[in-house]
C-alpha cells in the first residue's frame, strides 16, 4: 500500500485524543478515583501538588507513549517506509484542515512543540516547509551514521492485529523524537491542566470534610453548603460556602508558589462585603488558600485589616487551620478541628471515601495540549 493512501486519522487509537483533551469527569474514569482520591489526601495532608501527581503524569505520558508506538506500528503495516513519510505527512496536516489532536500529533512527530511553531518558525507555511525537508535529511543522516555505529537493525514487530512489521533504526529514531515532543509538551502543561482540575477536588473535597453539602446555585438551602466556580458582584470566586442564614465565604485558592505577593494580597479584598442570594442578604468573609506565603511578604498583617484569611497549603494539615477559623469566626464546628493530626489522613480517607469527584468538575475540561 502506498503511503499517499494511508490517513493519518486511521492510526490514531481512540483513546488518543481523551489521553490528550478531555472533560474533567473523563480524567478522573481514566486516572481512577481511588488515585485521584489519594492526592487530594496528599495536598489536604500539606503535600506539594506537583510530586502528588507526578505518578498521575507517569500514568498518562505512558498511556500516550504507547498509543503513539500503536501509531508507528499501524503506519508501518500500512508502508514501509511510513516514518520516512512523515515529514512531508506532518507538514500537509500543519497547513491543511486537521483535528487539533493530529495537528499535535504532526507537531511532536518532526520535534516541536507548539511553542516552538510559533518561536522557531513563526507560523509561517514557507519556514514549515524548509524546516520538515531539513528535518528529514538530518534524520536520515542520522540513522546512516548509527547504524554505522551500532550495527543494522532490523526488528520484527508481531501483532495480533494486522501483519508484522519491520522496524529499522530510522523508524526507531523517529519514534524516540516523537515521544520526547510529546514528553516536552505535556509536562509543560500540566502545571495549569492539574491546577484548573484539583482547584475544584480540593476545594469540594476539603468543604465535604468540614461538613458541608454541594448544591448548584442558586441554592435553596441558607446554610451548611456551597458551590464552586461562581460570579455575584463583580469578580469570580472558585468557590462560595454559605456556613448559616446570612453568612457567606468566598474563596481564592492558587497552587503557585510563594506567587507575588501583590497578587495576593489584592485577592485578600477583591470580593464584596455584602452580596445577594435569592433575594436575601449575605455577609461575605474572604478566605485565600495558597500553596505557601513568603517571608517577609506582610500579607497576614494585610488579610487581618481587611476581615480575611489565608490559608497556606504547604502548612502539614491546613484544614484544622481552616475548622478553627470557621470556629473562631462562625461558631461552626466540625469533627475535623478535634481530630488528633496523626489520625487526620485516616479521617479524610474515611469522608471522602464515598465522595464522587466528578460532580466537583462537571462542565470542566482539562487538556494537555499547549495553547496556540
Amino acid at each position: 500500500m502506498e503511503i499517499n493512501t494511508v490517513n493519518l486519522t486511521d492510526l490514531v487509537p481512540r483513546n488518543f485524543n481523551d489521553l490528550l483533551e478531555s472533560k474533567g469527569a473523563i480524567f478522573i474514569k481514566r486516572a481512577g478515583e481511588e488515585n485521584v482520591r489519594q492526592v487530594v489526601v496528599d495536598v489536604l495532608c500539606g503535600n506539594n501538588l506537583r510530586a502528588s501527581t507526578e505518578h498521575l503524569t507517569r500514568l498518562r505520558l505512558g498511556k500516550l507513549n504507547a498509543a503513539t508506538f500503536m501509531i508507528y506500528l499501524r503506519g508501518l503495516q500500512a508502508a514501509k517506509d511510513f516514518s520516512r513519510q512523515i515529514p512531508r505527512i506532518a507538514f500537509d496536516n500543519l497547513t491543511r484542515r486537521a483535528s487539533k489532536s493530529e495537528k499535535e500529533l504532526c507537531k511532536w512527530m518532526i520535534g516541536l512543540t507548539g511553542k516552538g511553531v510559533q518561536n522557531v518558525l513563526r507560523d509561517d507555511d514557507l519556514q514549515l516547509k524548509k524546516y520538515t525537508d531539513s528535518f528529514a535529511a538530518n534524520l536520515k543522516r542520522l540513522a546512516a551514521e548509527t547504524e554505522k555505529d551500532l550495527g543494522a537493525l532490523q526488528c520484527r514487530v508481531k501483532s495480533t492485529r494486522g501483519k508484522d512489521a519491520i522496524v529499522d533504526w530510522h523508524d526507531m529514531l523517529s519514534l524516540f523524537c516523537t515521544i520526547g515532543s510529546q514528553t516536552l509538551a505535556i509536562r509543560g502543561s500540566e502545571k495549569s491542566t492539574y491546577g484548573k482540575l484539583f482547584e475544584r477536588l480540593v476545594l469540594g473535597s476539603v468543604f465535604v470534610a468540614l461538613g458541608f453539602e454541594q448544591t448548584s446555585y442558586p441554592p435553596a438551602k441558607t446554610s451548611k453548603v456551597f458551590w464552586l466556580s461562581s460570579k455575584i458582584g463583580e469578580r469570580e470566586a472558585d468557590a462560595t460556602l454559605l456556613v448559616a442564614p446570612g453568612q457567606a465565604i468566598r474563596f481564592d485558592l492558587g497552587f503557585i508558589g510563594r506567587g507575588n505577593p501583590e497578587i495576593t494580597k489584592d485577592k485578600v479584598s477583591r470580593f464584596e462585603r455584602d452580596m445577594e442570594i435569592n433575594k436575601r442578604q449575605f455577609h461575605s468573609a474572604t478566605c485565600i488558600i495558597v500553596d505557601r506565603v513568603g517571608e517577609g511578604s506582610g500579607l497576614a498583617e494585610h488579610a487581618k485589616r481587611a476581615g480575611a484569611k489565608v490559608i497556606q497549603m504547604s502548612m502539614s494539615y491546613w484544614p484544622v487551620e481552616l475548622a478553627q477559623w470557621l470556629s473562631d469566626k462562625f461558631r461552626y464546628k466540625s469533627d475535623v478541628l478535634n481530630c488528633p493530626r496523626t489520625d487526620l489522613p485516616a479521617l479524610l480517607k474515611k469522608k471522602l471515601s464515598a465522595v464522587s469527584f466528578e460532580n466537583f468538575v462537571q462542565g470542566l475540561t482539562v487538556s494537555n495540549l499547549e495553547e496556540d
